[in-house]
């Protein structure tokens, strides 16, 4: 359905997208970021790294296109090196004409690898921000250095928002093994939501990130918890997700949103809708991947694609 803007009321895009591995091409000594550089086997160079980078633009500037005709207000990001690597993101062609800017803050995470926050600041005035160290430790008692959480709070017409950016631990070890990691992840969100709420009752909050969880997780219940809503909750079909792993699709990129979004009634920034952003260009066109994320690479072999993950995103209407 198509939203356009009058004099009374505005529509808004807000989205999530993991970039895969959004990488420069130099040698960073202080993460292990070697494979991501031109003398590794992925054989990552400027040519590859330039095509990404303008792939990765047309698909923000896109994003929720087919309702609106303006790109998104607000993206927020996982999988990026570093400032230099938004910095070519936001002036790369397809964005370059649109006021985008920035908020990153450098995380532990041993890759290099971090959450950021995009945002046009013609229309979001960005008051506060701040990177929140998750502290977790693996089985043997060790800091698992992982992804900082990112805070924002932001102004839109008059309207106070919250923003959550996050990009939780990996299943890689097994979700079994894992799921303890993310847990605590869901925990530390939910304490920076009650610091919110307790300086004001009727804060407007959104969590956005890669969960590395569905929506029916134990980490996702504990994030909801009786005050948030997921609007992701029935996008996750047999056919349909933003990632694919073994022929199973999941669906670990999600915004979920408190619930004074939904109030009918004296509430001028109300959710409309939210969707997975899954176009041609960003699927496997053949073989037997067909319909999954056209990534990257696969191990060291270049496929030339934008990511293994397909962004979400959701429309809010701002009546003035």
């Amino acid at each position: 359905m198509k939203y356009t803007s009058n004099s009374e009321t505005s529509y808004y895009t807000i989205g999530f997208y993991n970039l895969e591995n959004l990488f420069d091409t130099k040698d960073d000594k202080n993460v292990l970021d070697d494979d991501f550089t031109e003398n590794s086997p992925r054989n990552w160079n400027t040519d590859r790294y330039n095509t990404k980078i303008r792939k990765l633009g047309k698909i923000i500037k896109k994003l929720g296109k087919e309702n609106k005709l303006h790109p998104p207000l607000i993206v927020g990001v996982a999988e990026v090196e570093n400032e230099d690597v938004l910095y070519d993101l936001i002036n790369s062609k397809h964005l370059k004409n649109f006021g985008y800017q920035f908020i990153h803050f450098d995380s532990p995470d041993e890759r290099g690898i971090d959450t950021a926050l995009l945002f046009r600041e013609n229309y979001f005035n960005v008051l506060e921000s701040e990177a929140i160290p998750l502290y977790i430790n693996n089985t043997n008692g060790q800091r698992d250095y992982t992804r900082d959480i990112l805070y924002v709070k932001g102004e839109i017409e008059n309207n106070i928002i919250h923003l959550l950016v996050n990009h939780w631990p990996s299943r890689r070890s097994g979700n079994d093994e894992t799921v303890y990691k993310r847990k605590a992840a869901a925990v530390k969100n939910r304490e920076i939501i009650d610091r919110i709420v307790n300086e004001d009752l009727d804060a407007k909050v959104l969590i956005m990130g890669d969960f590395n969880d569905n929506p029916s997780s134990e980490s996702i219940a504990i994030l909801k918890n009786t005050d948030f809503y997921n609007p992701m909750d029935l996008l996750l079909t047999n056919e349909k997700g933003t990632l694919n792993y073994r022929g199973e699709w999941n669906l670990f990129d999600q915004i979920i949103i408190s619930n004074n979004f939904l109030k009918p009634y004296d509430n001028t920034f109300q959710f409309v809708e939210s969707n997975i952003f899954n176009p041609k260009e960003l699927q496997e066109f053949t073989g037997k991947y067909k319909g999954n994320p056209f990534r990257t690479y696969i191990g060291e072999k270049f496929l030339g694609g934008i990511s293994d993950h397909f962004p979400v995103y959701e429309v809010f209407s701002v009546k003035k």
